[in-house]
């Protein structure tokens, strides 16, 4: 049986479902908003700022420009194949199943482990709200056992739930889910310019000065840590994880061909315009040595040194719809490629099930959700967290060469949408990909040599032999042989 068999273009959107088609532009923009802009803009800006200054700015510039390149790949590939599975579907289309089911399997970690980390985040800052109307949750159930030195904990209580609550609005349909998170990510666009207006007064200039104290890249003394512009990128890099999985919901969206690009580049340009004008006030605001202090709370830092104290609730609200947000759309991505899988005999029929009235996987959403649920709930999973950021990496690698590869082999096919600059933008785009994986630690890799290798098993012990496309094939050949025999008589 080949390893290698592929699907054609066509073959993919015939295979198109029973989903309900209601998604338009507007919906997919808040879709990739609503993946991208959580922790980053409100953890990872802290640590930016004291590896860049305020040239943290151009970090974010650099880094959204290096995502701009995979998701242009990613919205050839969109209006090429217009089907769920995203990185799945097209390895398919460009490898084959091999390289496909390895994405997948991938997939499911990046997805399943970015939303129930998240989890984790949103407990802290549901915790913080909680205590600001004088409520409080007994500590031991505020996180996972073994997540802070020093406290007794067993159960990430709030975590838990709101990934069930999630869970149960991606079950019952897509109209629910895309209304859900049009308005989460309505509030929490307007909190962040509430923000913005109300903090931009308070900017001095001065501390703009050095614009970029350490350079492009440079090492301390007495310090094993890059510093500069170019580490800054790399550690606000993952601040735009997530507008991948906007393009897994091509079978739910009208006029994929062209709504797709639209709602992938969309969402990557408002969430870096809104990312630069935070960064830049912020380091106005508070010079940025000073973010030390607020390492895991930047926004606070800034929020204590205006004085507007009223302005930290709704702040906390906002941190909390942002990661509400990125674990919806994280669940919604993996829930559409095991569909996907499901579909093509990889996974079990289980996972492909659509429900009669919801027109959603709905076994395959509610099985993953209480997974991610239990995982969020129970386990430290931070240790593990680096392996969200391999696994994008390599589904952007695997995307953007099949780019290259398809614009050779199949150079007249029908594209909705085409990367400009071929062959420049997807090399450029795998090698920055392989900068930020060589800058991973060594248990980072062994971890993900584990997983690929507990795929491979499942792979060849159960998916290979029940292949659809390999039934097909297999068919094909008894049919053929049976024509030469008849011919040969």
């Amino acid at each position: 049986m080949d390893l290698f068999r592929k699907k054609s273009v066509d073959q993919l959107v015939s295979e198109s479902t029973p989903l309900k088609r209601t998604m338009h532009t507007f919906d997919l923009t808040m879709l990739g908003i609503g993946a991208i802009i959580g922790t980053g803009i409100f953890v990872l800006t802290g640590k930016g700022a004291l590896t860049a200054g305020p040239a943290l700015s151009v970090s974010f510039l650099l880094a959204a420009i290096c995502c701009g390149f995979a998701g242009l790949c990613y919205a050839e590939f969109a209006s090429m194949a217009p089907v769920s599975g995203s990185a799945y579907s097209y390895a398919y289309l460009a490898f084959g199943e091999l390289i496909a089911f390895i994405i997948g399997w991938d997939l499911i970690l990046e997805y399943a482990l970015q939303a129930a980390t998240v989890s984790a985040g949103w407990s802290g800052y549901f915790n913080k709200l909680l205590e600001g109307f004088g409520l409080h949750l007994p500590v031991e159930l505020t996180a996972a056992y073994g997540t802070t030195p020093g406290v007794t904990t067993y159960f990430n209580l709030p975590g838990f739930v709101i990934v069930l609550l999630i869970t149960w609005v991606l079950s019952i349909g897509i109209n629910q889910t895309k209304r859900t998170n049009d308005i989460m990510v309505m509030i929490k666009l307007i909190i962040i310019v509430l923000f913005i207006v109300c903090t931009v007064w308070f900017v001095n200039p001065e501390n703009w000065h050095p614009f970029s104290p350490y350079g492009i890249y440079t090492f301390q003394p007495g310090s094993t840590q890059p510093y500069g512009i170019v580490p800054a990128a790399s550690i606000v890099f993952f601040s735009f994880i997530g507008f991948d999985a906007v393009s897994s919901s091509a079978e739910e969206t009208v006029n994929p061909n062209k709504t797709l690009p639209r709602g992938i580049l969309l969402s990557l340009a408002i969430s870096t315009v809104l990312y630069i004008v935070m960064t830049l006030i912020m380091t106005g605001v508070v010079p940025y040595q000073e973010f030390a202090k607020f390492i895991d709370a930047p926004v606070a830092g800034v929020i204590l040194a205006t004085g507007l104290n009223w302005l930290a609730v709704i702040v906390n609200l906002g941190a909390l719809i942002g990661m509400t947000t990125v674990m919806l759309v994280q669940l919604y991505g993996q829930s559409r490629i095991c569909y996907a899988m499901s579909r093509d005999g990889l996974f079990p029929e289980f996972f492909g099930h659509v429900h009669e009235k919801y027109r959603t996987p709905f076994k395959g959403t509610w099985f993953f959700g209480i997974l991610t649920a239990v995982a969020g709930g129970f386990i430290n999973i931070n240790v593990l967290f680096e392996l969200v950021n391999i696994g994008t990496l390599t589904a952007f690698i695997i995307v953007s060469a099949g780019i290259l590869w398809m614009r050779k082999t199949q150079p007249d096919a029908h594209r909705g949408f085409k990367a400009p600059l071929v062959p420049f933008t997807p090399i450029i785009s795998i090698v920055f990909c392989f900068v930020l994986i060589a800058g991973l630690n060594w248990e980072t890799w062994v971890r993900f040599a584990v997983w690929f290798g507990l795929g491979l098993i499942v792979y060849f012990a159960y998916s290979r032999k029940r292949s659809k496309l390999g039934a097909e094939a297999g068919a094909k050949a008894v049919e053929a042989k049976a024509t030469a025999t008849t011919d040969k008589a």
